[in-house]
Parts: C-alpha cells; sequence; structure tokens
C-alpha cells in the first residue's frame, strides 16, 4: 500500500503538516508493509490553472514550468491520498486550491479514480468544516472512495500537540488505513 500525504500549507513543518505526519506514522506503526511519503506544498511553487481546457484534448496539464507534475504524479501512485489544508477565511488555502484546480487535467480519463482520500483541515477558531466541504468535493469529482476526515485546532506554531482530540483522530484513521489493503 502506498500513502501519500500532502500538506498545502506554506509552512512546511507547520501545524497541518504535523497532524498529516501523524496520520502517516500511525499507517506505518499499524502496517509495516506501507510505504508512506509527504510532501509539503511549501517550497514548492505551483501556478493557479489558467482554464485553457487544453488538456481536454493533450489529456495533460500544459503548464509545465512549476512543480505541480511531478507532485501530481506522486498522486496518481499512490493508493491512499492524506490531504490537507490550513484553514484560511474559512476555507482552504490558495496553494491546495492551486493544486487542486489543476487536476481537473486528470479528470478526463479518470487518472484519481478509485483511491482513497483522508482530508484534513486545521483552523485557529471555526472555518474547518467549509474547508473540508471544498477538499470533498474535489475527492468526489475525482471519484476518490472518502475514508474519513480529521479537524484539527491549532493557530500558533506547534499549537496542534495540544489539540488531544485531533491527535486522537490522526491516530485512529492512520490505523484505518493501514487495514485499508
Amino acid at each position: 500500500m502506498n500513502v501519500l500525504g500532502i500538506s498545502g500549507s506554506m509552512q512546511a513543518n507547520g501545524n497541518t503538516a504535523y497532524l498529516i505526519k501523524m496520520i502517516l506514522e500511525a499507517v506505518t506503526e499499524a502496517n509495516a508493509e506501507a510505504t508512506c511519503e509527504f510532501v509539503s506544498l511549501g517550497g514548492h511553487h505551483i501556478y493557479p490553472c489558467t482554464g485553457c481546457l487544453q488538456c481536454r484534448e493533450k489529456k495533460e496539464c500544459t503548464i509545465t514550468n512549476d512543480d505541480w507534475g511531478q507532485i501530481a504524479a506522486k498522486m496518481q501512485e499512490c493508493d491512499v491520498l492524506v490531504i490537507g489544508t490550513p484553514v484560511y477565511y474559512y476555507d482552504v488555502c490558495g496553494q491546495i486550491k492551486n493544486f487542486i484546480d489543476r487536476t481537473y487535467s486528470l479528470w478526463h480519463d479518470r487518472k484519481l479514480s478509485g483511491k482513497y482520500v483522508v482530508t484534513v483541515a486545521v483552523n485557529g477558531d471555526c472555518g474547518a468544516d467549509r474547508a473540508l466541504e471544498t477538499l470533498e468535493g474535489f475527492a468526489n469529482a475525482h471519484e476518490f472512495i472518502y475514508a474519513g476526515s480529521v479537524t484539527g485546532k491549532a493557530f500558533l506554531p506547534g499549537e496542534i500537540k495540544d489539540d488531544a482530540a485531533a491527535l486522537e483522530d490522526a491516530a485512529a484513521i492512520g490505523k484505518k488505513i493501514a487495514n485499508l489493503g
């Protein structure tokens, strides 16, 4: 089983990254045969979709001068995607939105269909529900099999470590993922 965790946060080691890494650690603890990889979109450059629609004909995104393609290739190879975002103004952050919008080029041939997905949102106070809805919309459009979600509450760096419920949920969903294969 190949599990890919993608954090949309621009903070490569922020609260969202920490929660996703906790899920991946729980997977490897419960299933020694699982291969887990973590990718932070922080430090990567991803242009927004231009709406050119050339991907409909070419069956791939024609924007090639950024980091999206290499991460998208990893996503196509995984069996389970754990995708997370910090909450900005009651929704996903811009970097994860750019990433999601670019997956339109994968939608035409249903290149992500049948994979499992877990969604993660970390908010400072509120808005995680709406961010999860956006991530679930992405997952539904691509015909992922929904395996659950984790919500965390944290604002300051490292504050997620104080959210016992989120850490417990991360461990539980990691064990659930480990048993999917």
